[in-house]
């Protein structure tokens, strides 16, 4: 049986989403993604008016996907809330040990956009890492920690945040397992008795 091309738009954000993650937004022009997508220039812009739209629906595409592997590495993780939630960052480590990682891509996406706040794709990193923390916030607020589970989430996402930085610059994966051991212990010391 045949394998079925996907529709031209996925085509292109998958094709998209490739150069971005190996090179960097920047440094990846339309002509390329084209290329890749297998299409004609004036197709992708028949799609998207332009690369901020293409960045954007890159990104928005990886949104639900990442919040679910997430989801899932919490849900295998067997232990408390706390064990649970270091489970993650140990995840990311053995991810970050694959010779292709290169970190978030909501992370290198807004470093590289820096100056453009009001890019569409820095409202989607917005979103996700908001969505990612009110996550945290409501498994925290089922596990007892009261008023404290929005702060408490707001401090692991900037454990995580902050270990997908050190990891890209040492290129230890180590540092994203030490940092979970760290959330881990800030989520126990607030679990109720």
């Amino acid at each position: 049986m045949a394998k079925q091309t996907p529709p031209t738009r996925e085509r292109i954000i998958e094709a998209a989403g490739k150069l971005f993650h190996a090179e960097g937004i920047r440094a990846v022009s339309v002509d390329a993604v084209a290329d890749k997508a297998g299409l004609t220039k004036r197709t992708l812009y028949y799609h998207f008016r332009s690369k901020d739209d293409l960045i954007a629906a890159y990104l928005d595409t990886r949104d639900q996907p990442n919040l679910a592997l997430f989801k899932r590495w919490f849900a295998e993780t067997e232990g408390d809330v706390a064990e649970k939630v270091e489970g993650i960052f140990r995840n990311l480590g053995r991810s970050a040990r694959h010779p292709k990682w290169k970190g978030c891509g909501f992370l290198r996406t807004s470093v590289e956009l820096i100056n453009l706040p009001g890019h569409p794709a820095m409202t989607i990193g917005r979103a996700h890492k908001k969505r990612v923390e009110d996550w945290f916030s409501s498994i925290f607020e089922e596990a007892g920690t009261g008023k404290d589970a929005r702060q408490l989430a707001r401090q692991v996402v900037l454990l995580l945040d902050g270990a997908f930085s050190v990891v890209l610059l040492h290129r230890d994966p180590s540092y994203m397992e030490d940092a979970g051991h760290a959330a881990a212990q800030l989520v126990r010391g607030r679990l109720p008795g």
